[in-house]
């Protein structure tokens, strides 16, 4: 799907600092400062629109929530979200995943999210999945023993690849694997998501944890 471009959506990103953190690197370790609270931290990489995360913080205040997209065209709308119902406890981050693991420190957050991520189904293409081994890395260099990763999407073909890889890594082990997540009643929907369940796709989901180091 071509995504359309926004000619205003850079300016308007950089006019709102106060929800998308311009400078994610520099706050490595501050993310607690950066809400005014010692509240766990959760993150969905590729947040797109925002439904997904608006969602959770409106109904868990006493949680915090970051929103990675890479695509300004994308990260406008849920910042236009915010703007409409400004919520205290969720922040935003413009920038591409490679860099992931290099805006948090070990423990600063305590659940991943990955939904409906781009399967990028060629095998070319494997490396930019956000299963693939080089980002289960990322992800392992910030979480500690015990902390989550939870995997949504309606391709198959990327969630036998995403089992196969979590299973194979030395980091995580899955916990829990759900082939019908839509029929879940405690299941949060994404925008995409409304969209496949309508169409009568199945949701499918996994549930990690981060592995104690062995010593």
């Amino acid at each position: 799907m071509r995504l359309r471009r926004i000619p205003r959506a850079e300016q308007v990103i950089l006019d709102h600092p106060e929800w998308v953190i311009p400078e994610p690197k520099s706050m490595q370790g501050k993310w607690q400062e950066v809400f005014g609270n010692n509240n766990k931290i959760q993150l969905e990489v590729g947040c797109g629109k925002g439904q997904f995360l608006m969602k959770l913080a409106k109904a868990n205040p006493d949680c915090n929530y970051i929103g990675i997209e890479k695509f300004d065209s994308v990260i406008l709308r849920a910042l236009e979200k915010l703007l409409d119902e400004p919520l205290s406890n969720l922040r935003l981050i413009w920038a591409d995943a490679e860099d992931i693991d290099l805006f948090f420190q070990k423990g600063e957050i305590d659940k991943v999210y990955l939904n409906f991520s781009d399967p990028w189904p060629k095998n070319r293409q494997a490396k930019r999945r956000l299963s693939h081994p080089n980002f289960l890395a990322r992800y392992a260099r910030f979480l500690q023993s015990g902390q989550h990763i939870a995997l949504k999407t309606d391709n198959f073909g990327l969630f036998s690849y995403s089992m196969l890889s979590f299973t194979a890594s030395p980091d995580f082990r899955v916990l829990e694997l759900d082939l019908q997540r839509q029929n879940n009643p405690d299941n949060v929907t994404t925008e995409f998501e409304d969209k496949f369940i309508a169409m009568g796709n199945s949701i499918f989901y996994l549930d990690v944890d981060r592995l104690e180091l062995s010593t």
